[in-house]
Parts: C-alpha cells; sequence; structure tokens
C-alpha cells in the first residue's frame, strides 16, 4: 500500500506513534506492569476507566481472551461509550463536578487496589476527579493520557490541573492535541485518528508486562483463554472461580 494514499499514510501514522511509544514510554510501561503485579501478589483488585474513545481503550483489556482475569471495569453511567442518547451527552458528564466521587464512593474500589484511567486529554473534571479521590482512598492510579494537551490546552477542572498531575505513573500516548493524523488541502478538517490503536497498543503492554511479572515471582497469571479453543470454558470456569472475590464484572 502506498504511503501517499490516506490509507498508507495513516497507517504510517499509526505505527510511528507506536514506535514512539515502544521506544520513549518503555521505563513508564515496565513499571506500571510491575504495579499491577505488585497489587495482584498483595491481594488487591484492578480496576481501569475510560470516558467516551478513551474507554474502548480502557474496554479493551477487561474480560479479554490472552488477558487478566482481574481487570474491572469501572464504569461512569452515561460516560463509556456513545450508545447513551444524545451521544453528546457522555461529554457534558465528562465535566461535571463530583461525579467521579459518587461513583468510586459507591464501588467496590478501596485501599490497596490499583486504578487504570485513561484520558486521551486529561483536562476534562471526571478523569482528573478520579484520580485525585482514587488517590485519597489509597489506590495507585496509573494515567495514561497525552502529555501534550496540558501543554496546548487548558484545564477544565476547578483546580486548573490535568490527569498526568494526580497519578503515581503516567503513560505518555504521544497523541497530538486534536487527535487527527491527516489533512488535505481539499478537506477542510484533519481527520484519521490514531488514539484508539495507540492506547489499546500501550495497555496490552502492560498487560503483558503484569503477567511476566507474576510468572517471574513464581505466580501464576491468573489469565483467560479464548472460549473459542477447545478447552477454554473450562479454563476460564477455574480462573473465575479462583478469583471470584476480585473479579467484578460477573456480579
Amino acid at each position: 500500500m502506498s504511503d501517499r494514499t490516506p490509507a498508507g499514510r495513516f497507517l504510517d501514522a499509526a505505527i510511528g506513534l507506536l514506535h514512539r511509544v515502544r521506544d520513549e514510554e518503555a521505563d513508564s510501561v515496565a513499571a506500571a506492569g510491575t504495579l499491577l503485579a505488585d497489587t495482584v501478589a498483595d491481594g488487591g483488585r484492578l480496576f481501569v476507566f475510560g470516558a467516551g474513545h478513551s474507554s474502548l481503550a480502557a474496554q479493551d483489556v477487561v474480560y479479554r481472551a490472552g488477558g487478566l482475569a482481574l481487570m474491572n471495569l469501572l464504569a461512569v453511567p452515561g460516560v463509556v461509550g456513545v450508545d447513551v442518547m444524545p451521544a453528546t451527552l457522555g461529554s457534558a458528564l465528562e465535566r461535571v463536578d463530583g461525579l467521579a466521587s459518587a461513583v468510586l464512593d459507591s464501588s467496590p474500589a478501596r485501599a490497596g487496589d490499583a486504578l487504570v484511567i485513561v484520558s486521551l486529554s486529561g483536562r476534562n473534571a471526571l478523569p482528573v476527579e478520579m484520580a485525585v479521590n482514587a488517590r485519597a482512598l489509597g489506590l495507585k492510579v496509573i494515567g495514561v493520557t497525552s502529555v501534550a494537551y496540558a501543554a496546548q490546552t487548558t484545564s477544565r477542572h476547578v483546580s486548573g490541573t490535568y490527569l498526568k498531575d494526580h497519578c503515581d505513573l503516567v503513560l505518555d500516548s504521544k497523541i497530538a492535541v486534536g487527535d487527527a493524523e491527516l489533512v488535505l488541502d481539499n478537506v477542510p478538517a484533519p481527520f484519521a485518528p490514531a488514539s484508539t490503536v495507540v492506547t489499546a497498543a500501550l495497555l496490552q503492554a502492560v498487560m503483558a508486562t503484569a503477567a511476566a511479572s507474576l510468572a517471574d515471582r513464581g505466580i501464576e497469571p491468573p489469565l483467560l483463554r479464548s472460549g473459542n479453543v477447545d478447552g477454554g470454558h473450562d479454563w476460564n470456569g477455574r480462573i473465575l472461580e479462583q478469583y471470584g472475590d476480585r473479579i467484578f464484572y460477573r456480579h
């Protein structure tokens, strides 16, 4: 495929971003994977949250074949996808103060757990408040965001801060402000977003690190198998039963 076509240019841009996060975020990915492995080894629970399209990468690591069975989606009604009507309501809810506090207080999350928060811009009230309150409860927080937004946009949180300012670890997706990789003279707006591709890859790199870290300690990583391979359902049944007290997407 020629890199002069829009498709080729987009794929090249996405590949370039993946190379950047591989090379520039290696230490952060290793630290994040180790943090999750530490949490599992210490009996803690794992949660992940993302709003809007950031939720796509969050959902990609929950109840996933080849993934850690202990990853739980911390769902905030109305903001985890475009199924809410009107879809614009989800964007509005991200700016509501107090929503994250209410969600955390009613969730099973507690001190000793870990929470991954995915927010491309990191500027809205919801992810900032989620990080602040989670750490106040004693959770470790990993933020996955584009650090560029903090330099080029204004915060929508009352504190004037961003998600990156309230995390134990930050993974920078390197996505440019506006999340659009292509421009053409005859197209009036930038287009072709790559944040989902890159953020999902970053999170899977963290999950791979966590699984290997557990194995290095002599702990079998609680991984799920595909239900579409022979023996997959039996395998998953054993894992889900063994770790049932730390898995909340079945309740």
